[in-house]
């Protein structure tokens, strides 16, 4: 397991990813994975966080039920085992586009506005990813405004 981990995230993993590209797994489990740190930051795990996770996964990056059942398991497995949020950063960087990675703050700005409050802790760790990802502080504010005033 602890292989796999490894190669997982040295981007060596050569066999074909159950979700696509071998690419795409790794960057849909870091993706995840961000998205349960902010999740859990405040010290609970809502359902309604859990729900915004899940609808991530359907609506954002187009997989079903079970596949996104799948890759939440193996982002909580990535966690547990304290892989840290600069890794799963790098894996975004390097497979995404600075639109995706946009894209990817805003989910985790709809994870933490998943229970209608932000806390000082999802508020700290939403900025120190923003700069993992690479983005600048407007691009984080934006995407916190499409995200609380949707058109």
């Amino acid at each position: 397991m602890i292989d796999l981990v490894k190669r997982l995230f040295s981007g060596t993993a050569t066999q074909p990813g159950r979700y696509g590209a071998p690419e795409q797994d790794r960057v849909l489990v870091a993706t995840c994975a961000l998205l349960l740190e902010i999740a859990a930051i405040d010290g609970e795990f809502s359902a309604p966080e859990q729900d915004a996770i899940m609808e991530t996964l359907q609506h954002t990056y187009g997989l079903g039920s079970h596949d996104a059942a799948s890759i939440l398991e193996e982002a909580r497995s990535e966690v547990k085992n304290g892989i840290d949020l600069w890794r799963f950063a790098r894996v975004i960087n390097q497979e995404f586009s600075e639109s995706e990675k946009i894209t990817v703050i805003e989910s985790v700005w709809k994870v933490i506005y998943a229970d209608n409050r932000l806390d000082g802790h999802e508020d700290h760790l939403v900025h120190r990813l923003a700069g993992l990802l690479r983005l600048s502080h407007s691009q984080l504010i934006e995407a916190k405004l499409r995200v609380k005033n949707p058109s």
